[in-house]
């Protein structure tokens, strides 16, 4: 069984596909009910932030999985896989635990370190162990890449870089209000963990009055009073834009909110001296509809635009240590894995030690008919001693040199000395060479694919 890492991010693909991809918590259990019953497709954890829609997945062959997953994907966008397929990456095997182990240390993240990802990365794997799509291989992969993003916050300062985007977004409003938030009146539309952040953040950075709307009143009301804020009914959103200069949005809403005519309602009863409404949307799919960025007096800060002013990263230090965690745990991930592929190798040599083994005490038995039962048990069990001990040292020998690089050659050894038959899950094909297909099949942005080699 191997992994495939497939998906869009900031990086590869612009907001309008990202929404497209977006999975909404209500969809999450039947896309992943989609990707299992794939016939390439064994075990799927599915990510889809603000900032990037990943599978994870166990597949039994790079062309067949890789087209599964596209198909699926390919669906929840509501676009042909080829056109999709252009702002798709995708790591195998080895690349695809770096690529996972990444975003779990927030390397791969707009804000470079910033923890949030952990968070959404476990909700994801919640999901996942919700809907029974991990077997062994994802829910090692996915515990161990939560351990790596906790070890990479607690024995670096990657959190000194690593502000979260809501902080980095109230970083780059503030260049509009003055440099400073302090006293501003401010607003959050929308009372989920990206709400509760947002709400956390202004107060910290002293702005004021907050108030807090979403669509459930009773959460908006829980998650004001927990911060000396106001709740405001979804119904009073015109009059409350008008009163604010901040307004961070991060809904769970399939449909922009903040409309063009929500917006222009609001600014007609806005006072003319009080600056730019800063508009900070921080939703995949957007809140905040295209046209409000038009509007004169208005400043809309989203995902695109944070993407193209948050570039560079935390100190090189910090960058270099986080890099160098991940790569020793690759390489322990990887380590495990090429042990538990060995496994059923050997269990199938000693399996085939156990038949010879019978086979001969059977002939024994019609050879000389005249031993007695405990004659023939002493028997059977010296030569079961002689197997054993024969094969111990050989079996123990080969785990160790499995968990080394390129240890899957020895497990490959046995199979053809010993001529084992060791049962697949399903046909495996070989890693393609993606540059483009004459059958007008999609082409992908294939990252660190074995070039030599087939799968096995």
């Amino acid at each position: 069984m191997k992994l495939l890492a497939v998906g869009a991010s900031y990086r590869t693909a612009p907001v309008a596909t990202l929404e497209q991809l977006a999975v909404a918590p209500a969809d999450l259990t039947r896309i992943l009910d989609r990707l299992v019953a794939q016939p390439y497709v064994s075990e799927a954890v599915l990510v889809s932030t603000c900032n990037r829609v990943e599978v994870y997945a166990a597949v039994s062959g790079f062309h067949g999985g890789l087209g599964d997953i596209c198909a699926v994907l390919a669906e929840q966008a509501g676009t042909p896989p080829a056109a999709l397929a252009k702002h798709l990456y995708v790591h195998y095997d080895a690349a695809a635990v770096d690529h996972v182990f990444r975003v779990a240390a927030g390397l791969d993240s707009m804000v470079v370190g910033e923890s949030q990802i952990l968070g959404q990365l476990r909700d994801a794997y919640h999901w996942t162990t919700g809907a029974d799509s991990a077997g062994r291989l994802l829910h090692e992969l996915m515990q161990q890449a939560l351990r790596v993003g906790k070890r990479a916050h607690a024995e670096t300062n990657i959190d000194r870089a690593g502000q979260s985007v809501v902080t980095a977004a109230l970083d780059l409003a503030a260049g509009h209000l003055d440099g400073d938030l302090s006293g501003r009146p401010a607003m959050v539309v929308g009372a989920g963990a990206m709400g509760a952040l947002g709400v956390a953040t202004l107060s910290r950075l002293g702005a004021g009055p907050l108030t807090v709307t979403n669509r459930g009143a009773d959460r908006a009301v829980r998650l004001a009073e927990s911060y000396g804020a106001s709740a405001v009914p979804m119904a009073e959103l015109v009059d409350a834009l008008s009163t604010v200069d901040i307004v961070v949005a991060a809904t769970a809403a399939t449909e922009p909110v903040l409309t063009l005519d929500v917006v222009t309602r609001a600014l007609a009863g806005r006072d003319a001296d009080r600056g730019p409404l800063v508009l900070l949307d921080l939703a995949v799919p957007r809140d905040v509809e295209p046209g409000v960025a038009e509007l004169p007096g208005v400043e809309v800060i989203d995902i695109g635009r944070m993407a193209a002013l948050l570039a560079g990263g935390p100190a090189a230090a910090d960058a270099t240590e986080v890099t160098r965690i991940v790569t020793g745990e690759v390489e322990t991930f990887l380590s495990w894995l090429r042990g538990a592929d060995v496994a059923p190798t050997v269990a199938a040599l000693r399996g085939r030690a156990d038949d010879v083994v019978s086979a001969e005490l059977r002939r024994l038995a019609q050879r000389r008919p005249d031993l007695d039962d405990d004659q023939r048990a002493e028997v059977a069990r010296t030569v079961h001693r002689v197997v054993q001990r024969l094969l111990h040292q050989p079996t123990v020998r080969v785990r160790q040199l499995a968990a080394e690089p390129g240890g899957d050659q020895y497990a490959a050894l046995l199979r053809e000395l010993f001529d084992l038959q060791v049962p697949q899950t399903s046909p495996v094909d070989t890693v393609p060479d993606v540059v483009g297909n004459a059958d007008g099949r999609p082409s992908f942005d294939v990252v660190d694919v074995p070039s030599t080699g087939g799968e096995r």
